[in-house]
């Protein structure tokens, strides 16, 4: 009798696959802005902290910024939008163009977490500018940072997202003066004036300079003072006039402060 065929092993059954769909990327660790137009929502996938060097002018290379230059109605589920809204929404299906757009009018989506590391970085930004830039008027000495974030606190102050620490800082000073005796420190200039004008010159002058601390001829008026940063274009243009281009001013230091130690 022939011998029953041995059974052969169920093959086993193959796992399932998992599909991307076509309209769908993902990405991890972005930074996301999101605009909002004619009802629609869109989002571009950015690489953190190149989105504020972008609209600061900083980075020029927008593939340096953007992680993909595709748009997304949701970066984090990895949907794209569709073609026709873009037309609709933008004019124009170009990508690129599109991101240049959400870039310089979108908002720049940040966890509260972030949000709070970066105010805080950003305070000590503005008060570490402030520090180097001033002198309490006391004794000429540079205020410690710390000093000037307590000040900041103490008048309540508020950070505005949309202006650079630099632009802060320099609008903060006057509003510490309720609590500190602070002022901007002064420059260092070096004034070399042609023999023949440095008379009227120097009395043109005499409003807006401050300490002098050496004048002396030698074929030419030469004075060495301290001046307030703000009359420098003044002195500039004051000494430019009056010795139809002749005259120079030269910056030897761009605050006057003793270095050696600071108040606590």
């Amino acid at each position: 009798p022939a011998l029953p065929c041995p059974a052969l092993p169920c093959p086993a059954a193959s796992p399932a696959r998992m599909f991307t769909p076509v309209n769908q990327v993902r990405l991890t660790n972005v930074a996301v802005v999101r605009l909002k137009r004619k009802g629609k929502r869109f989002e571009i996938a950015c690489y953190k902290n190149k989105v504020v060097s972008w609209r600061n002018k900083v980075e020029k290379d927008i593939d340096e910024v953007l992680q993909s230059h595709s748009i997304f109605t949701n970066v984090s589920k990895g949907a794209l939008a569709k073609s026709k809204d873009l037309e609709r929404c933008f004019g124009t299906t170009d990508e690129t163009e599109i991101c240049k757009m959400i870039l310089a009018r979108g908002q720049l989506q940040v966890s509260q977490k972030e949000r709070k590391v970066e105010a805080e970085n950003k305070l000590r930004d503005i008060a570490t500018i402030v520090a180097e830039k001033c002198v309490n008027t006391d004794n000429n000495l540079p205020f410690p940072v710390e000093v000037i974030k307590s000040a900041m606190k103490t008048i309540k102050f508020s950070l505005k997202p949309n202006k650079s620490a630099k632009q802060q800082a320099i609008e903060l000073i006057p509003q510490l003066k309720e609590e500190l005796p602070i002022a901007r420190a002064q420059m260092r200039v070096r004034l070399a004036i042609p023999e023949k004008q440095a008379k009227d010159v120097k009395k043109s002058l005499a409003s807006l300079v401050g300490t002098i601390e050496k004048e002396g001829w030698d074929f030419e008026y030469e004075m060495i003072a301290r001046i307030d940063p703000g009359t420098y274009r003044s002195i500039v243009d004051t000494v430019s006039k009056g010795t139809k281009g002749e005259g120079t001013v030269e910056i030897l230091d761009t605050k006057v402060q003793d270095e050696a130690k600071t108040i606590d």
